[in-house]
């Protein structure tokens, strides 16, 4: 059992002085959340192609491929992109437009372009390797806090906070859980988030957590009609208890 001292001092004193969470939602989260998140996952983990390797550039592309993209369609293209070019170096090495050809099916033709960009990047600056650290990541046109953790995540698995994601469903996930769901997003609240975030990851199960919250948000706790009769998370979820009358014991269903 992880516990409360595996974390961050700073993080959790930040986050339970912050005035939108409350100490026992906080200590009910990273007590309870990654546990059951990764017990469920390794029943419900969705069979993705990405999630078949740790090669950090097969992850790179899925990830700017996923951006603001359906999974679905994503797949077809990303297998088509790594049979194309099945290496960084092969990548840079290309022209541009055999790259958008194929990126471009995706919508929001500038992918192409950023990945090109990466690539050469990569090759010509950085010795071919990909970045294992945030600060280097983030020098790369077109990555940001997202696509960099995710990178740290999937690709090296870091056990720190620089490896820790948010996206709409990270986002969705934590807020509803916490109880600080609202519309408005400002610097105060995207702060909590990201906090949220990084006080979940466990040492040697990042990937496990960060992966499971990702297809949690995706397939239950979606954004209308959310399916919390079968989610995992209902004995400490506050928009549960909030917003959805409670038919039958909590109990009945875990």
């Amino acid at each position: 059992m992880w516990d409360i001292e595996t974390r961050s001092a700073k993080g959790q004193e930040e986050i339970i002085k912050n005035e939108f969470l409350g100490k026992a939602s906080f200590e009910n989260l990273i007590k309870f959340f990654p546990l059951k998140l990764i017990e469920w996952f390794s029943r419900n983990q969705r069979d993705l192609p990405w999630r078949r390797t740790r090669d950090p550039y097969k992850i790179l592309v899925s990830e700017i491929m996923l951006q603001q993209t359906n999974v679905e369609i994503v797949i077809p293209i990303y297998m088509n992109f790594l049979q194309k070019f099945p290496t960084i170096q092969a990548l840079a090495a290309a022209k541009v437009e055999d790259v958008k050809i194929i990126t471009d099916k995706l919508g929001y033709k500038r992918r192409g372009e950023f990945l090109h960009s990466i690539a050469n990047q990569i090759v010509n600056e950085k010795g071919g390797r990909i970045p294992d650290s945030l600060d280097q990541l983030l020098t790369l046109k077109g990555i940001g806090r997202y696509t960099a953790g995710a990178i740290l995540s999937f690709a090296f698995e870091r056990s720190d906070p620089t490896a820790a994601i948010v996206d709409v469903n990270v986002d969705r996930v934590l807020s509803r859980i916490t109880g600080i769901w609202t519309e408005e997003r400002d610097a105060s609240f995207i702060k909590t988030i990201w906090t949220l975030a990084e006080s979940i990851i466990i040492p040697g199960k990042v990937w496990e957590v960060n992966q499971g919250i990702l297809d949690l948000g995706a397939t239950i706790c979606v954004s209308k009609k959310p399916k919390c009769a079968i989610c995992p998370m209902i004995k400490i979820c506050e928009y549960y208890k909030s917003e959805y009358p409670k038919q039958i014991p909590l109990d009945s269903f875990l």
